[in-house]
């Protein structure tokens, strides 16, 4: 017999639906809030903010839209969270990045994502396509 230091993995996935409560039917309510390039958003940021978010256009209105979340599951030893894709039409917007904030606890934020550059729709369709939902690609994982 040995004993192996590690975090369990139902712990992983019960992180995700306690504080923040990632269950697709019953839980939280998350959104995404898009930023220009004179945001300063890292690690840590821990709430939205309108400062430097984008301007309303479209469908786009202040504080983002809300995000349809998957159920929290396991692959392996890693926990993960996916979102399905957010589309904002009729919009300008020019987004550098965006903050996944839970808008059912104070707005906490829950990650920054970083575009790697302004992306841009004019008078068209914004869409944040979320990555594959396994164990590594989903938008959250705790391995």
């Amino acid at each position: 017999m040995a004993i192996t230091q590690a975090v369990c993995t139902s712990f992983k996935q019960e992180i995700l639906v306690e504080g923040h409560d990632f269950t697709a039917t019953t839980g939280d309510t998350f959104k995404i809030a898009l930023y220009s390039s004179s945001a300063s958003l890292d690690a840590s940021t821990t709430a939205y903010s309108s400062s430097n978010e984008v301007s309303a256009s479209g469908t786009y209105t202040a504080g983002g839209g809300s995000l349809t979340s998957v159920t929290p599951t396991t692959s392996g030893t890693t926990a993960l969270c996916d979102f399905s894709d957010i589309s904002f039409t009729s919009a300008t917007i020019t987004a550098r990045g965006a903050v996944i904030y839970n808008s059912s606890n104070s707005n906490k934020a829950v990650c920054v994502l970083d575009f790697g550059g302004d992306k841009t729709s004019t008078s068209g369709t914004f869409t944040i396509q979320f990555p594959a939902a396994d164990s590594s690609n989903a938008i959250l994982r705790l391995a």
